[in-house]
């Protein structure tokens, strides 16, 4: 990706449908002075997301699209996204798979945050998962989305030790704290 010139910040948009934690977390990234991304836009698959709460708290514009028409949906984010001049998209708990058509439209520009230590787990359940394969490790992954579900080249991971008496709950909360510091790397890294 295209390294930044001067001061000029890439506009972004973060796709969410849940509490928007990572959102949030973005948010206060894009805030610090050597950040390489604005947030002006979030959109959401749902008016019930909690997260949409933080746009309004940010002054950010937020828009809904229902998705019951995958195909229309995705041309109108499209012609906004063009509109607003967003250049890069965060996913942050977006719970809708974007078209190849839409992703190739933005190629190479749009980025996921899934939480497990991909390519294990891919899709939902991931910590529940992880625990009832006794596996040893969970954590995060950021990677580039392609039209394959979470099979997008890694940026960057973050492993935590799965502790014997770890719940799905109890690793879902340690992992989203990794995922908080590992969001901001990987934008950092990529630009």
């Amino acid at each position: 990706m295209e390294k930044l010139i001067g001061l000029k910040k890439i506009k972004t948009a973060v796709f969410i449908s849940g509490t928007g934690s990572n959102f949030k977390n973005l948010i206060k990234f894009s805030k610090i002075k050597k950040t390489p991304i604005t947030i002006d836009l979030v959109i959401s698959n749902t008016n019930k997301a909690k997260g949409l709460r933080y746009a309004s708290q940010f002054n950010i514009e937020k828009k809904i699209f229902n998705f019951q028409n995958i195909k229309i949906s995705e041309k109108n984010i499209l012609k906004l996204l063009k509109k607003r001049n967003i250049k890069f998209i965060c996913l942050a708990g977006f719970m809708r798979i974007l078209s190849y058509s839409f992703i190739k439209k933005f190629n190479g520009k749009i980025i996921n945050i899934h939480p497990s230590l991909l390519p294990k787990y891919k899709g939902l359940n991931t910590h529940q998962r992880a625990i009832t394969n006794k596996e040893k490790f969970a954590g995060c992954t950021i990677h580039y989305v392609t039209a394959k579900l979470d099979s997008g080249k890694i940026i960057l991971q973050k492993k935590i030790r799965i502790a014997p008496n770890d719940t799905s709950a109890s690793l879902a909360k340690k992992i989203l704290k990794e995922e908080h510091n590992l969001y901001p790397a990987a934008i950092m890294k990529i630009f």
